[in-house]
């Protein structure tokens, strides 16, 4: 129910806890085959989509003007899965308003996210439920799902003219890496990065 006196243009998000969708909005899927030269080991890489291009992860971009004075927001799902050593993620992104902050809740799942500046530094903030993990600006991000049975589930929000920088992680990658270690999660420099 919504009542109003006003001409704000404010919005009412329905998202589903149990599935992470967001009702009335498309799903934008990214398939393993999306994700060429993101893991480190290329050989596992290449032996897993042989097998079939299953789905690392979706995400649901609630579209707002595109302006400083609105927020985006959406939820992200990522997938259980590894590629070699390397648990499943999301590509990852700067803003291309490099100082844009963002903020990620986690509605389910365990995961973590990695995020490193231009000059260097470099973070790893957990997610669990009711947890929110928040974003400096600088700083470049991925969503990484340790589980190996549950998806990882995440609302996020950040201003809606900041876009995102995509070809800065898939030409140089990030610095660090998130593996299995022992059965464990392990943060390892990235062999790959250039």
């Amino acid at each position: 129910m919504k009542f109003t006196g006003s001409t704000a243009k404010s919005m009412e998000i329905k998202v589903d806890l149990a599935t992470g969708l967001i009702a009335g909005y498309p799903t934008l899927e990214r398939n393993l085959s999306y994700m060429k030269n993101m893991f480190h080991d290329g050989k596992a890489y290449d032996s897993l989509l042989a097998k079939g291009d299953v789905r690392v992860y979706d995400f649901f971009d609630l579209k707002r003007p595109v302006n400083d004075r609105e927020l985006a927001c959406g939820t992200s799902i990522v997938y259980p899965g590894k590629v070699g050593d390397e648990y499943f993620m999301t590509k990852g992104h700067f803003h291309e308003v490099l100082d844009t902050a963002e903020v990620y809740y986690c509605l389910s799942g365990h995961g973590f996210m990695l995020m490193e500046n231009p000059e260097g530094d470099w973070e790893v903030g957990e997610f669990v439920p009711g947890q929110a993990v928040y974003v400096p600006g600088r700083y470049a991000h991925r969503s990484i799902n340790v589980s190996p049975s549950e998806p990882l589930k995440t609302f996020f929000c950040f201003r809606a003219d900041a876009g995102h920088d995509y070809a800065t992680i898939e030409s140089k990658g990030f610095r660090k890496l998130m593996v299995e270690k022992n059965g464990e999660p392990a943060i390892i420099d990235n062999p790959r990065w250039k």
